[in-house]
């Protein structure tokens, strides 16, 4: 297990809450509210579980947000629907490009089909199977490459400059990071009385880090008190170490894990920008601990979850995150597993 804490969690500096990211707008909590507002006719408000199994292996009050309910099987329908609402008649009828290694990917193709947006997703070859198919079945179009010698980034800028398009990244766009707010915000609305001001930990997975990034503007507005916690694969824990170092750093080449959706190479920046002063803590888990958390979901929860969904879960179990008896809000961010994966967990 591999851990950092920051020594503040107070809110942005100015000088990063009221400017310019380079071209990127820094989303503030009243985005997150907005966000809210605009996609809730679209998508589902996922529940909060409890398990008193949970409770009582942790030793606290687990509230547990399954976002592997959620329309696409994931959180990030939030930020897709979001972006892609905030685009112009102009721009929608250019369509869009979007780069991912699954779950972002099919919630921009479906949210595109919604809004009669033609979509292209620039995807890895060895992506989950289930995650492209869904993606094709929304009628996006689907571009592969190869993680170790190719560059999505690269890809996705051809592509726009052939089609005009507009481009909506997985974490690095402002509408897609408030809309990711809403799990936290959620939460936290849904909470019986008394227990937002008492919470004492939130934690959720971390790949590029926009969803931590959009809850610790609902955290720090509405629940400032709980300890923000993010969840990394090891040898994929690129936030750990940023955040321990003050800048982004990248993960080594040739690093494997059961998480496809968390393989993000570096924080990108606009997540990082929220996440350095407001995150407290960041650990990672090691596939085994993930491969327990996913049979315990199954088991125990009654929910498939896939591995970077279950980070978190992981890290409870694995005693990495500490309750010391208060109350938690864990997020299960998506379900998107290949059957053989599935299978081979639970075996």
């Amino acid at each position: 297990m591999t851990s950092t804490s920051s020594t503040s969690a107070a809110a942005l500096p100015d000088h990063i809450e009221h400017a310019m990211l380079g071209t990127m707008r820094v989303p503030r909590f009243d985005d997150v509210l907005r966000a809210a507002q605009a996609i809730a006719p679209y998508v589902q408000r996922t529940p909060l579980l409890r398990s008193p199994a949970l409770d009582a292996l942790v030793g606290g009050t687990v509230w547990i947000k399954p976002e592997s309910l959620q329309v696409t099987g994931s959180f990030k329908a939030r930020g897709a629907f979001n972006a892609l609402l905030a685009l112009t008649p102009q721009q929608r009828e250019r369509g869009v490009v979007a780069y991912s290694t699954g779950n972002h990917g099919q919630a921009i193709a479906w949210a595109a089909r919604q809004l009669g947006v033609s979509a292209t997703i620039v995807m890895p070859v060895d992506a989950p199977k289930t995650k492209v198919a869904r993606a094709l079945a929304q009628g996006a179009k689907v571009v592969h490459y190869d993680r170790e010698r190719e560059s999505r980034e690269d890809i996705g800028m051809r592509l726009l400059a052939e089609t005009g398009g507009t481009l909506i990244p997985p974490g690095d766009h402002p509408e897609v990071l408030a809309a990711q707010g809403t799990v936290a915000l959620e939460a936290l609305q849904d909470l019986p009385a008394g227990a937002r001001e008492t919470l004492g930990l939130f934690a959720a997975p971390c790949g590029g880090g926009g969803l931590m990034a959009g809850c610790c503007l609902a955290l720090d507005a509405l629940s400032p008190g709980a300890r923000r916690v993010a969840v990394e694969p090891a040898g994929f824990d690129d936030t750990v170490r940023s955040l321990r170092s003050g800048r982004r750093e990248t993960n080594a080449p040739g690093a494997r894990t059961l998480c496809d959706a968390l393989q993000a190479v570096m924080p990108a920046e606009l997540p990082f920008a929220i996440n350095q002063p407001l995150l407290h803590e960041a650990v990672a888990v090691t596939d085994a601990e993930v491969a327990r958390a996913m049979r315990f979901a199954l088991e125990e929860l009654h929910l498939v979850v896939e591995p970077g969904g279950s980070v978190a879960l992981a890290a409870m179990l694995a005693g990495h995150v500490s309750l010391r008896g208060q109350s938690a809000v864990l997020v299960l961010s998506g379900g998107n597993v290949d059957l053989p994966v599935l299978q081979s967990v639970m075996a």
